[in-house]
């Protein structure tokens, strides 16, 4: 359950740096670092939601409140992972695109027998 707490807070942290930093500190802000922090994310909510799943075995409740909660607490892990398992991927996608071209910021120069 604890890790589950500390997904939750990480992630917010996350979703933060990614949609503070390229706005207002766009010094702080690597769009490589930014995947490698999706991924680490994806990576705990898949892990976090295994552990919970397992911890808590198979569905059981009978009206308890609280075994409804974690059976929810799972089931929202497993979405989130899903969800951030899709933006990883498109992330990746647009990264590995992107790699290596880079368009030329110089000036064309004026040509001269004109």
């Amino acid at each position: 359950m604890s890790f589950m707490l500390f997904n939750s807070i990480w992630t917010l942290l996350v979703l933060a740096y990614l949609a503070v930093s390229p706005v207002y500190f766009a010094r702080f802000f690597h769009a490589l670092a930014a995947l490698g922090v999706g991924w680490i994310t994806m990576i705990f909510w898949f892990a976090g939601s295994i552990a919970l799943a397992s911890y808590w075995g198979s569905p059981r409740c009978d009206g308890n409140t609280y075994c409804g909660s974690t059976e929810a607490a799972v089931a929202f892990g497993f979405f989130l992972w899903a969800l951030f398992g899709f933006l990883v991927f498109v992330d990746t996608v647009a990264a590995l695109r992107g790699r290596g071209h880079h368009a030329s910021t110089a000036q064309p120069k004026p040509s001269v027998g004109a």
